[in-house]
């Protein structure tokens, strides 16, 4: 017998990660974007933390055994209200940290939103596994966001874009970095492994597949 996903969503390009076919059962909660953005626009992540609360208890109502966030940036509340939650989830964070290691790598680069590459999401779970991290410069963590904002989550995938996110990806493999952490769910529909010159650590497949391996008990 599987266990019941339940998704903690926040944008809905990045919130669709499961197969076609055949797959556990799925309960999927999400409050509106612009919700999240008014509290982490003020960083505000008790109120992050509220309304992530609030999806999960939803989920479990509906019969979830544990939950998933595909939000990368959300996951700054995440300890603000692990210990109300009525069912267990896996950490994005700790997923892609858990791959690094089994890749032996000693350095990512971390891509995502200026809050995610600014906080302290992947720091910690990437420190824990003996894993360095680096982040681009602030003009690019500037543009790096407002490409997420204004394009990505928008459904605007354009070659001006990514062509960019190659070229600091480039720059961060010659500062040392033996892989890139795409995290924010829409990066990946825009940047592939062919626009990278880093090996991709895509955090919402990542998670995804630790989510299917806890539901039906694979250690695949």
């Amino acid at each position: 017998m599987t266990e019941h996903i339940g998704i903690v969503a926040c944008s809905a390009e990045g919130a669709a990660i499961l197969g076609k076919y055949a797959h556990p059962e799925v309960t999927m909660h999400t409050h509106p974007l612009n919700e999240y953005m008014r509290y982490i626009e003020v960083d505000d992540w008790n109120g992050v933390a509220a309304l992530m609360l609030s999806s999960v208890k939803n989920v479990a109502q509906a019969g979830a055994d544990f939950a998933i966030c595909p939000d990368n940036t959300a996951h700054q509340a995440f300890e603000l209200f692990i210990e109300e939650s009525p069912i267990p989830w896996l950490h994005i964070a700790e997923e892609v940290a858990n791959e690094a290691q089994r890749h032996d790598c000693t350095c990512l680069g971390v891509l995502g939103t200026r809050y995610l590459m600014e906080g302290p999401v992947y720091p910690s779970k990437l420190e824990a596994k003996g894993i360095a991290h680096k982040i681009p410069g602030n003009p690019d963590r500037e543009r790096i966001n407002a490409i997420i904002f204004d394009e990505l989550v928008n459904g605007r995938f354009t070659v001006e874009s990514r062509a960019y996110f190659s070229s600091v990806i480039d720059h961060l493999k010659s500062q040392g970095c033996d892989a890139v952490v795409l995290g924010c769910t829409e990066i990946p529909l825009l940047v592939t492994q062919e626009d990278s010159s880093l090996p991709i650590l895509d955090s919402t497949r990542l998670l995804a597949r630790a989510a299917l391996r806890k539901a039906t008990g694979s250690s695949q």
